[in-house]
This record gives structure tokens, C-alpha cells and sequence, in this order.
């Protein structure tokens, strides 16, 4: 099984190359110019839009085929006071340079819109702003002319107080988006409240990909192996949904998400770097059944807690038997 790894949004190795700076709508209201405060927003926009670029290129210099894009590439996009702002248009050509450079190099983007995107929200104005979040993500995508590989990872979101109603609402909510909101989605399971079984349940209903967070099965979970769950995870990854855009006869890796917990005392918060030993457990064990995998680690040290890894995996791979091998400088292979 070939295992890829990546990281999220920020590098801890390249110097001032923040792909999220932003401006606050206070500080946008000061400018007496509101065309002035506009282009001061595509300045940043722009820059950003640079250092994800620059972002790209460290990550295919590093054999690095999995990134997570940061949600903030473009400051106070969404903003109900900004609607007649058409950011899309006068970025059109940054973000079609990023995403040239992603497609030449066969990087596998994708995005993680924040906790405040919720489809199974009662308040229909929680559900209007959650929608419009979604377009945005979806048009900066389309604005870097990715397929539907490239995908939104949401969660199902709160329980309101009936799991089973929020479930429901969620699935009505997630069939009455428009077809290039929903072939973008995948859903993860979350720390607190809808654990991997409940999000399965979702995903098979609905068709939608699951990615599934092994620390956040570890921490809410019904007692199952995550490992037992994988085969019909699997079948997730093969609905019309999940293969949108993709060619004939191909596959869309799975893809999981790994952390470890910072301490005892804090089992949820994730930790700098990754523990090698639950995740090679897990890997091992869906081997036999699984080509390849990519991996999304999330870490405090971002790149760097991948670097770490991958010499913790070399040091693995050099005892014989170990069921490891070095791939390249951000994969390996490994076996049942």
C-alpha cells in the first residue's frame, strides 16, 4: 500500500510564507475609500495566493503530494457587507497560476472550511451562511481550474440536543445543494459528537466520501476498531460523488487524517509532531485490502512534524521485517 503524506495550510520550515494574512472588517471601515479598501483586500489576497504558491513549490521539492490549503486565502470573502465584491474575477489569474502548479506537479489539494460551516443547523440563517461559505471554497477551486478531486472537508456539525434530527436535517440540507457544492464534499468524523460510526452512517446514506480522523475515533467512539469500519469506508471512496472528474477506470485515493494528543491531560488537543506506532498499527492493518492511502497529518508543526515522521519511518524502515519502505521523501509503502 502506498501511504502519501501532507500537511495543513502553514509551513514551519519556510520563513515568512503565511498564505492567511488578513484584514478585520473593523479595519476595512476605517478607510475612508471603500475602492481603496477593496484593493488593499486583493493586495493581501494576492500575497497570500503568492506564499500558497511558494508553499507548492517547497512541497513538490519535497515530494509532498497532499496540502491543505488555508480557508483564508482571500480576507472578509464571505462577508455580508462585501457582496457586491467579485473577488473571483480580479484574482482570476493568481489563482490559476496556483492551481497550474498543482496540477503539474500532482499535488491533491483540498480545503477544511471552519466549524461555523453547518448543514445540520435548525437556524436558517446559520444554513444561508454555511451554503455561502461552501460557494466560496467551490469557486476558488473552480477559479484554479481543479476537478472535483479537490474537495471540502466539513463535519456533520452540533447535535442540538437530537442526534438523530441533526443527522436528518443534515442529509435534507446536503441534498438540496446544488450538484458542484455536493461533489465536493467529504465528511470527517468529529472529537465530541458525531464519532465515526454515526458519520459512516451519513456517508453511505448520502454517497459523500469519508475521511476518517483516527484520534478523533480514538477520543469519541463506540467502542469499534477504526480498522473494522475501514472496509465500508472504502466503499465511499467509490460512489459517483467521490469520483467526479475523476477518468474512467481511475480511483481517488481514501484519505485519513492522524494527530496525537498533546499530553494525558489533554487527549484532544493535538500534539507538535506524530506518534509513528498507532498510525502504523492502523496502516498495517488495512494494507492487504487498500492500494494507496493519503495521509493528512495534523500537527502543530505542520511540515515539519511531517519531515519528522518520515525520519522516524526511515529509522522503522531500516529493521528488517518491519513491513516498511521509503517511497520517497514524503511516502512510503507498507505492508500487511
Amino acid at each position: 500500500m502506498i501511504v502519501r503524506f501532507g500537511y495543513v495550510a502553514m509551513s514551519t520550515m519556510i520563513p515568512d510564507c503565511s498564505p492567511s494574512k488578513t484584514m478585520t472588517m473593523a479595519s476595512f471601515r476605517k478607510l475612508d475609500d471603500r475602492e481603496a479598501a477593496i484593493r488593499r483586500l486583493e493586495s493581501i489576497a494576492r500575497g497570500n495566493l503568492h506564499n500558497t504558491l511558494r508553499l507548492l513549490k517547497h512541497n513538490a521539492g519535497s515530494d509532498i503530494r497532499v496540502y491543505r490549503m488555508t480557508s483564508k486565502l482571500v480576507p472578509l470573502a464571505t462577508h455580508p457587507d462585501l457582496a457586491d465584491w467579485d473577488p473571483m474575477t480580479a484574482l482570476a489569474a493568481d489563482f490559476a497560476e496556483v492551481g497550474a502548479y498543482a496540477t503539474d506537479k500532482g499535488i491533491r489539494v483540498s480545503f477544511h472550511p471552519d466549524h461555523f460551516t453547518v448543514l445540520s443547523t435548525p437556524r436558517p440563517e446559520v444554513l444561508a451562511a454555511s451554503v455561502r461559505d461552501l460557494e466560496h471554497h467551490v469557486d476558488m477551486l473552480e477559479a484554479m481550474n481543479l476537478p472535483a478531486t479537490a474537495k471540502n472537508n466539513i463535519h456533520i456539525g452540533g447535535a442540538y440536543g437530537d442526534k438523530p434530527t441533526a443527522s436528518d436535517r443534515f442529509a435534507r440540507h446536503f441534498r438540496e445543494l446544488p450538484e458542484r457544492l455536493q461533489k465536493r464534499i467529504t465528511l470527517e468524523n468529529d472529537d465530541k459528537t458525531f464519532n465515526a460510526p454515526e458519520t459512516l452512517a451519513v456517508c453511505l446514506d448520502l454517497g459523500v466520501p469519508m475521511v476518517l480522523d483516527i484520534h478523533h475515533q480514538w477520543v469519541n467512539n463506540d467502542g469499534e476498531r477504526p480498522w473494522e469500519l475501514w472496509p465500508a469506508i472504502l466503499r465511499t471512496w467509490q460512489t459517483p460523488l467521490a469520483l467526479a472528474d475523476v477518468p474512467e477506470g481511475g480511483t481517488l485515493p481514501p484519505k485519513i487524517h492522524v494527530s496525537s494528543p498533546r499530553g494525558p491531560s489533554d487527549l484532544r488537543s493535538h500534539a507538535d509532531g506524530v506518534e509513528p506506532a498507532p498510525l502504523l498499527s492502523f496502516l498495517k492493518r488495512i494494507a492487504a485490502d487498500t492500494p494507496a492511502v493519503d495521509v493528512m497529518i495534523e500537527a502543530k508543526a505542520k511540515d515539519g512534524a511531517l519531515f519528522g515522521l518520515m525520519e522516524e519511518l526511515k529509522a522503522i524502515a531500516a529493521i528488517p521485517g518491519s513491513g516498511v519502505s521509503l517511497r520517497d521523501g514524503a511516502s512510503v509503502v507498507i505492508e500487511s
